[in-house]
């Protein structure tokens, strides 16, 4: 196989071997033989003798080759998280727990690099910069820092050269996702072309830190009237696309609930202001945090929530606000009707569906987990048994749906630890309420309506053109009518295949006769007394009949 691409630079051929490397390391050889990237890329026989760790399940080692991979395939691995209707519950699971924790830049390099995103120097800008990170990841790290007024701030800076990585990356990736498509047909499935380019614009958004500013001022405005939450500002005149300057949060952990009570703060409370805070986000803004785990939450000393990394954001629009809201509307009412016709005008169903088979399935699920303290219920279980009812009838969710469900998972393992007893179902209640009455309010059915009018005069204007320009064509002689009959490709393809080889046969078949024909002739040069001309046909038709007999022999089919 020639190398996928004829631009690709030594170093991403490199990679290119890394990469193979790494999945042989991890078990998954067949996939790379099947890619042919084994001989494409030479690889040595050391990497080909590594065997997995039989102790390592299957979800297991794609996660930890994806971690050993670096920070595009983490991202990789957090959108297929996305994709329960895709991949196995357990591969799910496995994937949400990916990190990407590196060592630390050195305090010359990320000086270096903080200095180059400024428009002074560091000691102009900063009264004071720790040279020591709080926090390290493999796109950036986090340093604190004291502006010369004195306001405590923390600033986060992008590691030098990471956009070159990834943009290298995302090239091989574009190139092994075709290439998954071509060779491995199984995987066409899992749509790993359209991954990939939603990959590309997920990760351009996150290396661009200017978005999480945005997301920081939106939040800020969003709760200005909420006392509850403390959200950081940002300066503006030290922040760039690869660093963002905001006040540093000085609080606890939110899931340490000893020190939580030793600063007179009670859990309970924090546990109920932020759930409210979460359903506020999605159904008041259609804007929230989708990663709200217990890492991502502080707590300040005067009892306010503070949220901390605003780089994954969930944007959800007024339709499919709507949307959701019908899903959880049936989900407290325990309605497994309307749930599954939820569903369905969401378009998540599939034409071939079994809607009673489907509702029986949900109505099972509801009855059994319907108003169960969060004490009592296991959500693993529970999205066990949620995810399976997807894969085995074929749901396509939309990923920003199970981004909303990601958010509310994660902020129910906040919750767990704060009260088991606590309710996270009755706690969306209101809000789901609320959304449904803005749903049917004057103002909305003002703008369906106008939505709807608008719809069907364009109906209205379009139709008789398009029909008279249609008799038009037909008039000319110039109309066509396309007709696509499912399988009508496989079956053409498959007589194609057939009329091919029975073609090849006869061809053969003639030779063989002809060159007995010669045989009888007593004619032109001879070995032996048989003339050579014979010779030469018989040969030529016996390498013709056995690359015929090898190609049915390798197509399986006899």
């Amino acid at each position: 196989m020639p190398i996928p691409r004829p631009d690709l630079t030594i170093k991403n051929i490199k990679r290119y071997r890394a990469i193979a490397g790494v999945f042989i390391k991890y078990g998954f050889g067949e996939i790379v033989d099947r890619l042919n990237l084994r001989a494409a890329f030479k690889l040595g026989k050391k990497i080909l003798r590594r065997k997995p760790s039989p102790d390592l399940s299957f979800p297991e080692r794609i996660r930890l080759a994806l971690e050993e991979l670096g920070p595009t395939f983490v991202k990789l691995g957090q959108v297929l998280s996305m994709r329960p209707f895709l991949i196995p519950y357990e591969l799910v699971v496995e994937l949400t727990k990916l990190h990407d924790q590196v060592a630390p830049m050195s305090p010359e390099t990320a000086r270096r690099a903080i200095g180059e995103n400024l428009d002074c120097r560091i000691d102009e800008a900063f009264k004071s910069l720790d040279p020591e990170p709080i926090a390290s990841a493999s796109l950036s790290q986090v340093h604190n820092a004291v502006l010369h007024d004195g306001t405590r701030a923390a600033v986060k800076i992008q590691r030098p050269g990471i956009k070159d990585v990834i943009n290298s990356d995302m090239v091989i990736l574009k190139d092994l996702a075709s290439l998954l498509e071509k060779h491995i047909p199984e995987s066409r499935q899992y749509e790993p072309v359209g991954l990939i380019y939603e990959l590309e614009r997920s990760t351009s958004k996150e290396i661009n830190f200017l978005y999480e500013a945005r997301n920081i001022e939106i939040f800020a405005r969003n709760f200005a009237d909420d006392d509850r939450i403390f959200i950081p500002r940002v300066f503006w005149e030290y922040t760039t696309r690869r660093m963002i300057t905001m006040e540093r949060i000085e609080g606890i952990k939110i899931t340490n609930t000893r020190k939580l009570r030793e600063m007179g703060v009670d859990p309970v409370e924090i546990c109920e202001a932020g759930g409210e805070i979460v359903f506020r986000m999605v159904f008041d803004h259609g804007f929230f945090h989708a990663d709200p785990h217990p890492g991502n939450l502080f707590v300040t000393s005067d009892g306010k929530i503070a949220p901390v990394d605003y780089g994954m954001m969930g944007v959800l629009s007024n339709s499919q606000l709507n949307e959701l809201g019908d899903i959880l509307a049936s989900v407290v009412s325990n309605d497994a009707e309307s749930l599954v016709y939820s569903f369905s005008r969401t378009g998540a169903l599939p034409d071939t569906i079994n809607k009673q088979a489907l509702e029986a399935d949900i109505g099972e699920m509801l009855v059994r987990y319907h108003k169960v303290p969060l004490s009592k219920i296991d959500m693993s279980t529970l999205f066990d048994e949620f995810f399976d009812i997807v894969h085995r009838h074929g749901i396509r969710v939309k990923s920003e749906f199970m981004l909303f469900g990601k958010a509310v998972v994660t902020y129910e393992e906040v919750a767990r630890k704060l009260n088991p007893d606590y309710d996270l179902i009755k706690s969306a209640v209101p809000f789901v309420k609320r959304l449904m009455l803005r749903k049917m309010s004057l103002s909305q059915l003002k703008k369906d309506l106008r939505i709807s009018v608008t719809e069907m005069r364009d109906f209205a204007t379009k139709v008789p053109m398009e029909i008279r320009e249609f008799t038009s064509k037909l008039n000319r002689g110039k109309g066509k009518i396309g007709l696509d009959v499912l399988g009508l490709n496989k079956l053409i393809s498959e007589l194609d295949r057939s009329s091919n080889r029975l073609s090849f046969a006869l061809v053969i078949a003639a030779i063989i006769v002809g060159s007995s024909l010669v045989l009888t002739i007593d004619i032109g040069l001879k070995v032996y007394g048989v003339p050579v001309l014979g010779l030469i046909g018989y040969l030529f038709a016996g390498i013709l009949g056995a690359g015929l007999a090898i190609s049915i022999l390798r197509s399986g089919k006899l």
